[in-house]
């Protein structure tokens, strides 16, 4: 089986060493990731005329590493387009995400997002996300629980879906099961903060791998600001949805249509605007 193996914490992130060392037990694996951290870039693309910096950091263990200094789904685009030229790889991987990727929250991601450029490709895709921000999260539960996981989606999977993965932060003995799910709702407010630095530290990830994270030199009137912000759950949120479940303990698997049309609304209009 060939694997193709992307994220947006990028490819120092502990995530994606412990998605390598799980992921190497099924087949030939090869690993492009985002050279900087690229959370919350969802499907963007590195457009333009730029240059666009590409290295083969080495092999480890049988596993390639490469890094590109672009998006995660810039990294899929690479990989299909420039290592996979022959033969497109079985499938791809997207994670281990240090924190949820549930909810509204896959709109933003760009684990999803670069899982979705594979979807695009008709590659089956699979994002991972642990719900633990910290650059030194314990990867432990996902390490033991997602091969069986792997292998019964691979057993039933197709192609044109991602199939989004979140494990709660809970160690095996306390996780209650697996659930497949639909997503979730939940909407952000007061989402610019004044920038504060310090509230970045527990973000480990960020503050260890971009190197944007110092403060430029103010324009004259320019005032710097942060996104943070408070999440507000849908009350109409169930147990069938994906952040439900992982708030009660539970692994969801949801399986997301790269087609976004909402077909009740198609059915609705057809004859009434013209």
């Amino acid at each position: 089986m060939k694997i193709l193996l992307v994220n947006d914490d990028g490819i120092n992130a502990k995530g994606l060493q412990s998605l390598a060392s799980v992921m190497k037990q099924f087949g030939e694996v090869t690993v492009v990731a985002p050279k900087h951290h690229q959370s919350g870039t969802s499907m963007a693309i590195s457009l333009g005329i730029r240059p666009i910096a590409a290295k083969f950091v080495g092999e480890k263990e049988g596993i390639k590493w490469h890094y590109l200094d672009a998006t995660p789904a810039s990294c899929a685009k690479y990989a299909i387009d420039m290592l996979f030229q022959d033969e497109l790889p079985d499938v791809i991987v997207s994670g281990i995400n240090h924190g949820l990727n549930s909810s509204t929250a896959v709109w933003y991601s760009g684990t999803i997002g670069a899982a979705r450029e594979g979807a695009l490709a008709g590659i089956i895709s699979i994002g991972v996300s642990l719900d633990n921000l910290s650059h030194d999260a314990d990867f432990s539960t996902v390490e033991e629980m997602f091969p069986d996981i792997f292998r019964s989606i691979m057993a039933n999977a197709r192609t044109g879906i991602v199939y989004n993965v979140n494990f709660p932060d809970l160690p095996p003995e306390k996780i209650k099961g697996i659930k497949v799910t639909t997503q979730g709702f939940e909407s952000w407010i007061k989402e610019f903060v004044p920038y504060n630095k310090e509230m970045y530290d527990k973000f480990g990830v960020l503050a260890q791998s971009d190197p944007n994270m110092v403060l430029p030199v103010a324009e004259e009137g320019e005032v710097f600001y942060m996104m943070a912000g408070e999440v507000i759950a849908d009350p109409g949120n169930t147990e069938f949805t994906d952040n439900y479940a992982n708030e009660h303990g539970y692994i969801s698997i949801t399986p997301q249509s790269i087609d976004n049309t909402d077909y009740d609304e198609f059915r609705r209009l057809q004859g009434k605007i013209k």
